[in-house]
């Protein structure tokens, strides 16, 4: 074997480079295990949090409980079986079918103890069965509501934030280049109208293009009657996707092109970003390399509370435009007092929340050489 220039063996340095690979490998993995696990126990805190604000303390159940007894007066009341027994036999009859309800549903346990099984019935996404609401086919199942509207959150809240990202990054890196420019001075007037939430623009967009210039629908997800074709449903889905995206963008944009320009702008006057200029390099690889990717890491965290508000903010967005997708459904759950689908859309809710941040996590680690994996 012949040595290399040192006098270590080529095959040695073949070696050592896997063995490092092999640990770097090792220390990205503990790094994402305890990330990972760090995520669970906030998604296990937050939704047990949750369950007691959601049965208020435990008082939902009283009101079940109310609930079973009229069900089981009105049942007694309406059958002629029960007409000619007497008061007390008919009393004693209905308090042990409340009882073996109330027993049936686990009602006769105390909340705290009943709270611990709620919890380990979400976080292994045993949902349960919902009382009052249904999915369009008819099944009570809480698992099958949410996942009936999963695809229509995922599909309208993914479109705005990958528009959102890749459009406040272009603009963003196109105002830096014309610093103190009109452009640039009315892209930072502009910042403050991101302070509405998208539902605030959602109404005006709302009354201009539906209601005054009857150009886009008001709401929902498909034209009535349904398209036939598989095209036309396509077509439909987009047409209805406008003014809600619309609503997102203006309430997000604006802040995310000026809070990403600013970091260009910081970047760009760098003194190894002048060196880089002095060379000959052309403006494009200078930005590529020297301010873009510098400046990569705070903006996928800035990215990352955008997404962060923009679960929180599904819910009245999706109620304003009749989206059909979770949000609009947890708004329906908290009027009915449907403990199961509030609880089941929590838990999706922040399962979705952790695996968004769980990711932008892992990004960050592979783009930033300032952190340390694993303590690497």
């Amino acid at each position: 074997m012949s040595p290399g220039p040192v006098g270590t063996p080529v095959g040695g340095t073949a070696q050592s480079k896997r063995r490092d690979s092999l640990r770097a490998f090792k220390r990205f993995g503990r790094y994402a295990l305890m990330r990972g696990f760090a995520l669970l126990l906030t998604v296990a805190i937050g939704v047990y949090i949750s369950i007691w604000i959601a049965n208020m303390g435990g008082y939902v159940d009283n009101i079940r409980i109310a609930e079973i007894r009229e069900s089981v007066g009105i049942t007694y009341r309406g059958n002629p079986l029960y007409r000619d027994m007497t008061p007390s036999e008919k009393q004693e009859l209905m308090e042990r079918d409340v009882e073996r309800e109330i027993a049936r549903l686990g009602l006769d346990q105390p909340f705290l103890k009943r709270s611990f099984s709620y919890l380990a019935n979400a976080v292994t996404l045993s949902l349960g069965r919902a009382e009052r609401m249904s999915s369009d086919t008819g099944s009570k199942d809480v698992k099958d509501i949410i996942l009936e509207r999963l695809p229509a959150t995922l599909m309208l809240f993914g479109a705005a934030q990958i528009l959102v990202f890749f459009l406040g990054v272009l603009f963003a890196l196109f105002l830096s280049r014309r610093y103190g420019t009109f452009l640039d001075r009315i892209s930072v007037a502009l910042a403050p109208t991101s302070a509405a939430p998208p539902w605030f623009y959602g109404i005006f967009l709302i009354l201009i293009f539906a209601s005054v210039l009857q150009v886009l629908p008001y709401g929902g997800m498909l034209d009535a009657p349904v398209p036939a074709t598989a095209f036309g449903r396509f077509v439909s889905v987009l047409k209805h996707m406008v003014l809600p995206l619309l609503a997102w963008l203006a309430s997000t944009l604006a802040i995310g092109i000026y809070t990403w320009r600013t970091f260009f702008l910081i970047h760009s006057s760098e003194d190894y970003v002048e060196l880089a200029k002095a060379k000959g390099l052309t403006s494009r690889v200078v930005e590529r390399r020297y301010v873009l990717r510098p400046a990569l890491p705070t903006v996928i965290t800035a990215f990352a509370l955008t997404l962060i508000y923009a679960w929180q903010g599904a819910i009245i967005t999706e109620t304003v435009f009749t989206w059909p997708g979770l949000g609009r459904m947890l708004y329906s759950a908290i009027g009915l007092f449907e403990t199961p689908v509030i609880i089941g859309s929590v838990v999706i809710f922040a399962y979705l929340l952790a695996i968004s941040v769980f990711l932008l996590d892992i990004i960050y680690a592979l783009i930033d050489p300032r952190v340390k994996l694993g303590g690497g």
